[in-house]
């Protein structure tokens, strides 16, 4: 007696499917499970056999075997307990064999009832591009599933429910693709901030071209406080980019009924004792880290010289490549990670430099604590910024500033002037402009040139300020509609260069 069940299983944050064989055989009785199964997946076997006790039917008293296809796969998760029982139930005879355009997915409680499980979605997307038509999953899994198009989700509550379906006694509604938007929370407004104009033009620059930017100034200044409101002012997530994080933070174990779909830009703020793993991702059983849950979005890096330097450097190649490569025995593992870095920090250790008044720290103290930050990583950084101490007048002001709604339409017409510029070419944002790009894209007019020759003598510029003042410069022109960058284009864009001059020496 022999049964195929079409099932799915999880790869980093992609799908793929499993073939669940299950045959019955002669011998002594005995319930094996091949095909690479994790610990997890072995344990399935009591919590199958239990279940189908409990729902009335009689366990195969035989030589069971199972074998998870294909061998040479790892399989971990809950995920394959409900394919397991359709199997068994189908090789005994107790029910009609599943269509081969059917798959099923699920963990199992002793009694019968179903689970979710993490990966619901890039299990979906897998299966309908495998062919499956009809996808059974755990019902606090329906939602997510059914955002994959092509394909229809039952959402099962039991096995009951699942078998009273199959025979045709009773039919499950099938679950509606969820409307993204309906369960979206309010974003934090920059209308909300006093003051800080310098910074707030800073960060509509830095959210226009895709740069990243550090803020730098006294504790109680705002540096969080602007930071938080920078998804509110970046363009509204496309359905591709709802897709790709919904797979990622499913596969961490962060969606849900209540959330099914990730359709706001992620915001992700790990406290600065987070570990290697933890920021980019892997461990024993790799899941995703911190920098690909903010994938399409904003990380932000508070206290930022509090942060272990071993733990900061693995940011280097995500931000340059936008993913993160994990190689474990058993295989290698990608996860997108293409996202925004803001960082904040204090001057120093008491946060006060560089008032002497007011700051405690020696040279040397200071020296310490911003060197806690590694070159590289600075060099990865396009835009630095300086926020001050407020006066009274300024703070108990009760007017509100422009708010983060028009700050937005601004900038969806710089990133569709990107979008244009740079459609064969591979990039969507100023900031990923290469070298040979930047010859190409960042055309400057004869005073621009001229002024922009003489900053970098007298600021003794490296050939790499050069090309991320080029590049912010560009994101600058776009934002004034105009085709040329000009000298007032350098020469805010240079401004912006100052800050990592004035506190590490050096113009990166």
């Amino acid at each position: 007696m022999f049964s195929s069940i079409n099932s799915f299983g999880v790869s980093g944050i992609g799908g793929y499917g499993v073939e669940v064989e299950v045959y019955i055989s002669n011998g002594l009785p005995g319930f094996d499970i091949v095909g690479l199964p994790d610990a997890a997946v072995k344990e399935a076997r009591e919590r199958v056999r239990a279940a189908i006790k409990n729902n009335g039917f009689r366990f195969p008293v035989s030589r069971l075997t199972v074998n998870l296809a294909p061998a040479d796969k790892k399989k971990a998760g809950t995920v394959y307990a409900l394919p397991i029982l359709v199997g068994i139930l189908a090789a005994s005879g107790d029910i009609d064999a599943p269509g081969s355009d059917t798959a099923f997915i699920g963990e199992l409680s002793l009694l019968g009832e179903l689970r979710p499980v993490q990966g619901a979605l890039p299990m979906a997307l897998a299966a309908a591009r495998e062919g499956v038509r009809e996808l059974f999953v755990p019902a606090e899994n329906a939602d997510e599933a059914a955002f994959a198009e092509d394909i229809t989700v039952y959402p099962v509550k039991n096995v009951r429910e699942l078998l009273r379906h199959l025979r045709g006694e009773e039919k499950i509604e099938p679950a509606q693709p969820p409307r993204p938007g309906e369960d979206v929370r309010p974003l934090p407004d920059f209308a909300d901030v006093k003051g800080q104009e310098n910074v707030k033009r800073a960060f509509e620059i830095a959210a226009a071209g895709g740069h990243n930017i550090l803020i730098v100034g006294p504790p109680g200044a705002g540096k969080s406080m602007m930071a938080k409101r920078l998804p509110g002012i970046l363009p509204e997530m496309s359905r591709d980019e709802m897709i790709q994080c919904t797979e990622i933070h499913s596969v961490a174990g962060l969606t849900g009924r209540e959330h099914p779909i990730i359709a706001q830009r992620p915001f992700r703020a790990p406290h600065h004792t987070v570990s290697a793993i933890g920021l980019a991702g892997g461990g024993s059983f790799p899941r995703p880290g911190e920098i690909s849950l903010a994938h399409n979005g904003v990380l932000f890096l508070d206290e930022l010289p509090e942060f272990q330097r071993q733990v900061l450097e693995v940011m280097r190649q995500p931000l340059e490549d936008g993913y993160v490569n994990v190689s474990r025995l058993e295989g290698s593992y990608r996860y997108p990670a293409k996202f925004q870095l803001t960082a904040a920090l204090n001057p120093c250790k008491c946060g006060y430099y560089p008032d002497r008044k007011k700051c405690t720290c020696s040279q040397g103290q200071i020296k310490n604590y911003l060197g806690r930050i590694s070159k590289p990583l600075l060099d990865r950084i396009d835009i630095f910024t300086e926020t001050i101490i407020l006066k009274y007048g300024e703070i108990s002001n009760s007017d509100k500033g422009e708010n983060s709604y028009n700050v937005r339409k601004r900038i969806e017409k710089v990133h569709h002037i990107q979008k244009e510029r740079y459609k064969n070419d591979g990039i969507l944002f100023n900031s990923e402009l290469s070298a040979g790009m930047i010859k190409r894209y960042c055309v400057m007019d004869n005073e621009a040139k001229e002024y922009l020759e003489n900053i970098f003598e007298n600021m003794e510029f490296s050939a790499r300020a050069y090309h991320k003042v080029l590049k912010t410069a560009r994101t600058i022109a776009d934002m004034d509609e105009s085709g040329e960058i000009k000298r007032k284009h350098i020469s805010e864009a240079v401004c912006y260069r100052t800050a990592d001059k004035k506190y590490w020496g050096v113009t990166m």
